[in-house]
């Protein structure tokens, strides 16, 4: 299986490129994973560039009114994925307005990072922490504690 992430705009906070860069590295080690950026605009316009850069993949768009889950139902989710031979899974993020109905509409999975709204550079950090988490997970590795 494959990761896709797509967000709006290119990080501007250093953090952000900094995290996404050191996440990115970390789970290139266990699947091949791709970042892409779609450019700003009105909400319709990024939905529909988000829906464009991820078509013929599995959509979870990263939505605060989405499923809230564990990371342990997370490594679940992947399981399923690939049993059901998910070849890529994309991971939508939105800019600043979030997502547009059409894009949630057209999503196979919405998921909460969090009850609490995240700027979206923010979410990009999460986002790619908890799918090294679940890499490591699924492999016995020590960096998840419970």
């Amino acid at each position: 299986m494959k990761l896709l992430i797509v967000s709006v705009g290119k990080p501007r906070l250093d953090y952000a490129r900094r995290g996404a860069a050191e996440y990115l590295a970390r789970l290139a080690r266990y699947l091949p994973v791709e970042w892409k950026q779609v450019r700003e605009g009105a909400r319709e316009q990024e939905g529909g560039r988000l829906l464009a850069a991820s078509e013929n993949c599995f959509r979870v768009a990263l939505d605060e009114h989405g499923a809230q889950v564990t990371s342990r139902a997370l490594t679940v989710s992947f399981e399923k994925w690939e049993r059901r031979a998910v070849k890529t899974v994309a991971f939508l993020i939105g800019g600043a307005d979030g997502h547009a109905p059409a894009l949630r509409e057209r999503a196979d999975w919405q998921w909460s990072l969090s009850p609490l709204t995240l700027q979206h550079e923010l979410a990009l950090t999460v986002l790619l922490e908890q799918l090294y988490r679940v890499q490591t997970i699924r492999r016995g590795e020590p960096y998840h504690r419970e």
